[in-house]
């Protein structure tokens, strides 16, 4: 499978679906106009969207939708193609800046460098 890129409003839908792993289309529709405020057209056509590119499935009846990608893997995707837009792959030239600029408390570098000797060869 290739990879699935997400833009923000199809996340909202898959937040709901990874939180509820299956959702009527109409269930959505209610709690998406409720906190952001789409109307159903809005949010049937992201579903539809969705579908198309295999990031949901939807079964009948009812117009139920799951979620066929796991929100690690869109994580994943989404972590590369950033590493890759703004430091040209390189984990390293990304947590050099981020940590740059980052305030860490004792427990948090101790976190860090256990993860970092757990990658150690």
């Amino acid at each position: 499978m290739s990879e699935i890129r997400l833009h923000e409003g199809e996340l909202n839908i898959m937040e709901l679906l990874w939180s509820n792993k299956v959702l009527a289309a109409k269930d959505i529709s209610k709690i998406i106009k409720e906190y952001i405020g789409w109307e159903k057209n809005t949010t049937y056509t992201v579903i539809k969207r969705l579908i198309d590119k295999g990031a949901i499935k939807r079964e009948d009846p009812g117009f139920l939708c799951k979620a066929t990608i796991s929100k690690r893997t869109v994580q994943n995707t989404e972590t590369v193609a950033l590493l890759n837009k703004f430091y040209n792959g390189s984990l390293s030239n990304f947590f050099t800046e981020f940590l740059k600029n980052q305030k860490m408390n004792a427990g948090e570098l101790l976190e860090l460098e256990r993860i970092l000797s757990e990658q150690k060869l």
